[in-house]
């Protein structure tokens, strides 16, 4: 192994007095694997020990790649699990291809869902050594921890790589856009959307959807988002799929006339409408008051941050009252054998 410093492929053996674990799930490509590694430290600072199983190619990516914090403390706090999977061709980039997407990756995508057996395994060891087991999967691979539902002490949550927005729009245009669209704040549908058509390939369409069934399973959903921008959104998500949701974020730095080049004329124009307006005025203003709210909003007392803590309240609610019972039912139990004495 190039890096056995990063790495602890077995279940610590203090763990058997914790009370709660968190498993991360992420999907082998550099932009899902990074996102779940910032929320490990999030996670990381209420003393919950965290695990991050993929492929030890994809653990050593995330790893070498990490940037914002300091790479030591990830290797001194998260537990990397290197799990196995079968070999698979890699073809080279085709730099021909009709849209931007990767797809010479699909055969890793395709590989990376017979993660599931070492998946279960690893779940099933970790649930004997904790009171529960927190699973946090990309979207991506619900398919992989779909054996989570057979581990009585363990729930999943699903993690949301893109926007709420960009979900939401999905989801209703999966219901044909006939959903009654009821929330506290005015929701705003910009016309002309872009397609997703040359976004994606149709090998990649179908993996997608071969997820969406079981992500049912889970039981809430995580977004790196914040309500600030996509309150209305984050609001909708909850009505259509009846679970909750948490804005979380931001914790990681993230277009119709993507295919085509900016001309100077174009930044000319921009740059005048910025800086010699009373528009660019207007917008230069709502630009910075909203930058600092989002920023504000990972800060004690922010709205990120009080997402946050409310779903690691949320995760922790279930031992505490389990904790609650089983005192009750200790005393229970001595004042019966009092009474008989």
């Amino acid at each position: 192994m190039a890096y056995p410093q990063y790495h602890q492929n077995h279940v610590p053996n203090g763990l058997n007095k914790t009370k709660v674990v968190v498993v991360m799930v992420p999907f082998p490509a550099q932009g899902h694997l990074n996102q779940l590694l910032h929320l490990c430290r999030l996670i990381m600072a209420y003393n919950i020990p965290v695990h991050y199983a993929c492929t030890a190619t994809d653990n050593r990516q995330a790893m070498l790649r990490v940037h914002g914090w300091d790479s030591n403390s990830v290797s001194d706090n998260i537990y990397f699990h290197d799990l196995e999977i079968p070999p698979f061709l890699s073809p080279p980039p085709n730099p021909n291809t009709p849209n931007k997407f990767p797809s010479h990756l699909q055969p890793l995508f395709n590989a990376s869902l017979h993660l599931r057996d070492p998946m279960a395994e690893l779940l099933r060891e970790l649930s004997s050594k904790a009171a529960r087991i927190i699973v946090i999967n990309d979207s991506m691979m619900a398919s992989v921890v779909q054996d989570m539902g057979t581990i009585p002490n363990a729930e999943s949550y699903t993690f949301h790589s893109v926007s709420a927005f960009a979900f939401f729009l999905y989801l209703w245009e999966s219901m044909g856009k006939t959903k009654p669209l009821e929330t506290k704040s005015k929701i705003i549908i910009p016309k002309d959307l872009p397609s997703h058509e040359d976004c994606f390939t149709n090998e990649f369409l179908s993996f997608v959807g071969s997820q969406c069934e079981f992500q049912k399973l889970s039981s809430g959903c995580l977004y790196n988002t914040c309500r600030i921008i996509e309150g209305a959104y984050m609001d909708l998500m909850e009505k259509l799929e009846n679970k909750k949701q948490w804005a979380i974020g931001p914790f990681n730095p993230d277009w119709s006339r993507r295919n085509q080049l900016v001309t100077s004329k174009t930044i000319e124009n921009a740059v005048k409408t910025l800086m010699a307006s009373k528009e660019g005025d207007e917008m230069r203003k709502r630009t910075v008051d909203l930058g600092g709210a989002v920023r504000g909003s990972m800060d004690n007392g922010g709205v990120s941050r009080l997402e946050l803590n409310s779903f690691i309240t949320h995760i922790t609610r279930l031992l505490r009252a389990k904790g609650t019972n089983v005192a009750f039912n200790l005393k229970l139990k001595s004042e019966r054998h009092a009474s008989k004495g």
